[in-house]
């Protein structure tokens, strides 16, 4: 057995200790998009996660208060976009509440199944909404990959200790 740190020193569960954990935890940058009613809507998202290969499915957390919620939990199709490096303002735009996301500067066109699609991405995915699964004040999101391009050049966007940042050689 190896010598461990001292247990003494932990914390209760809450909160802040889950955010503390997940700051020293670097994620990759995505953005999410979908038609609504009124008009395109999209965000910012460091939970997305592979689920399987075969058939191609993934997943991602959305707040069911979020203004893009809505039209979420009613699309039948979202469009997944990996960011990269060069993408902070773009991650930057869709993280922020209130902000016209869609708007110059961001570039994107209609893609398939009417999902935006956005310009200049590592790789984009129009997948088809499977579920919709409650977790606390939000919702999961099971997507199958329906099609996609990941053809984008450069290296991935990623968020750690609460700012985006690149990979280091």
């Amino acid at each position: 057995m190896t010598a461990t740190s001292d247990l003494g020193a932990h914390r209760l569960a809450s909160p802040d200790l889950l955010r503390s954990a997940f700051r020293r935890h670097a994620a990759g940058v995505a953005v999410i998009t979908a038609r609504g009613e009124t008009g395109p809507v999209g965000f910012t998202a460091t939970s997305l996660t592979s689920v399987s290969a075969d058939p191609p499915m993934l997943s991602f957390s959305v707040s069911a208060g979020s203004s893009s919620w809505p039209a979420i939990s009613g699309a039948d199709h979202v469009g997944i976009h990996i960011l990269g490096e060069h993408q902070s303002d773009l991650a930057a735009t869709f993280a922020r509440s209130g902000a016209d996301r869609f708007a110059a500067p961001t570039s994107w066109r209609e893609g398939p199944k009417g999902v935006p699609v956005l310009d200049g991405v590592l790789a984009w995915l129009v997948c088809r909404v499977v579920s919709l699964v409650p977790a606390a004040g939000n919702r999961i999101v099971l997507a199958e990959v329906a099609l996609g391009d990941p053809t984008g050049t450069g290296r991935p966007l990623l968020y750690h200790q609460g700012r985006f940042t690149a990979l280091r050689d």
